[in-house]
């Protein structure tokens, strides 16, 4: 994971509520035993076209297929994003992609723990300011949103500025770049000596034959 404190980018906008875990990242792409490569099928079904002859090609009318969202950093979307199902491949896909961070309402609960795990920051705001940053993005690409997580402000271009909560230990995971290994290997000394300790006093036991 990278730390991330301030991030400042384009927003591609996103203004669909209740997406599931299988437009994120469909059903039959969770084959692959990597974790990485699933940006190429993020929204598969959205951004490429389904039906007729020219299905399989990148749907132009799919906000992130425009070229002047390339690059986006921030995904805004409607309320309850990350609904359905618990797979983190969700969360894979988003970053893989190139998205650090997504602002809506709300979020489903267990995307919310996995996104968090996986480096991404999820600012919850209110439908309003979430309709407000859609509309600016949709009306002028060039909109730049800026998040301070240290802060827990967003801020934007045209002078828009509010406020996210977030839990204090995954603040700390993303302004330190941790997820679960990074926090381990913190105590990868006493780890270490533990361990030498275990072996020395494993070996030196007595053993007992029949």
């Amino acid at each position: 994971m990278i730390a991330i404190n301030t991030l400042t980018s384009i927003a591609a906008p996103l203004d669909i509520s209740n997406i599931d875990t299988d437009q994120i990242i469909p059903k039959q792409f969770l084959k692959r035993i990597e974790r990485t490569g699933y940006g190429e099928f993020l929204f598969f079904d959205w951004r490429r076209i389904q039906e007729g002859p020219d299905t399989g090609k990148p749907d132009p009318s799919f906000a992130l297929n425009a070229p002047e969202y390339a690059g986006a950093k921030i995904l805004i979307a409607g309320k309850n994003f990350g609904c359905g199902s618990s797979r983190e491949h969700a969360a894979w896909a988003l970053t893989d992609f190139g998205f650090l961070a997504v602002i809506a309402p709300s979020f489903a609960d267990i995307f919310f723990s996995n996104a968090g795990k996986n480096g991404m920051i999820l600012v919850r705001l209110s439908e309003e300011d979430v309709n407000l940053l859609t509309h600016r993005s949709q009306t002028n690409p060039k909109h730049t949103i800026t998040i301070n997580l240290e802060a827990q402000t967003v801020t934007d271009d045209q002078g828009f500025s509010g406020t996210f909560e977030i839990d204090p230990f995954r603040k700390y995971c993303l302004l330190n770049g941790l997820d679960d290994i990074g926090l381990t290997l913190r105590h990868e000394a006493e780890l270490d000596a533990f361990e030498s300790k275990h072996d020395a006093a494993f070996w030196s036991a007595p053993r007992v034959t029949a």
